[in-house]
């Protein structure tokens, strides 16, 4: 009986930890999104918002396979917001503001959930949980490869010439590349770890 109850007392605990982690993934994407649609809104450019975009709701952002790999493997990813450069007075500059902006609102709610552990730190694995995914989506983001924020900021601030090959070696090279990340083994992880582990352990060990 006593093992009957341990082991319904686990899956009820492993239920409630898979919960918290879709909930916290699912605000991150969501508020990452509609920042990059409101920032192009402010900027001059309506397609976000004629797209349905500038809203809060998370069924607007998330992406079907993105919203599948959320529960079985805990991460995933959402639509990407539709923006038009020409609508912008300064096309480069402003393509950064709106790719730097979905980084920042992670970072934006990292910050909010420390200062939640600072002042109720009895509920601290459960501001550390949504903390540290939403770090991982601001360093993930900002990775210059294709889709993810990081190559527009990289191929914004390099001359024409060389954004244009470069853009073509990366929409060629680029998913490769990032399956790589995931997949090939460094240490007991991958190298996706190596490169978003440091940064993110230093702001964790701010707050927590």
């Amino acid at each position: 009986m006593a093992y009957t109850i341990a082991l319904v007392s686990l899956f009820l605990n492993m239920l409630l930890g898979l919960l918290i982690t879709l909930t916290f993934l699912i605000i991150g994407i969501t508020v990452h999104e509609f920042s990059h649609a409101l920032v192009a809104d402010r900027l001059g450019d309506p397609t976000p918002r004629f797209s349905g975009r500038l809203t809060l709701n998370p069924l607007s952002h998330l992406d079907p396979l993105g919203s599948i790999m959320l529960v079985i493997a805990g991460f995933g990813w959402g639509k990407p917001v539709p923006i038009d450069t020409y609508n912008f007075s300064h096309p480069r500059r402003d393509e950064n503001l709106v790719a730097i902006a979905g980084p920042l609102s992670n970072l934006l709610i990292f910050s909010v959930l420390g200062l939640l552990n600072l002042a109720l730190p009895q509920f601290g694995p459960l501001w550390f949980t949504g903390a540290r995914l939403n770090l991982f989506l601001a360093f993930f983001n900002l990775l210059p490869l294709p889709a993810l924020d990081g190559s527009h900021i990289l191929l914004n601030l390099l001359p024409p010439e060389s954004s244009f090959a470069l853009k073509n070696t990366l929409n060629q090279y680029g998913f490769i590349i990032l399956l790589l990340l995931f997949l090939l083994p460094f240490g007991s992880s991958n190298l996706i770890s190596l490169l978003i582990t440091p940064p993110s352990n230093f702001l964790l060990s701010l707050f927590f």
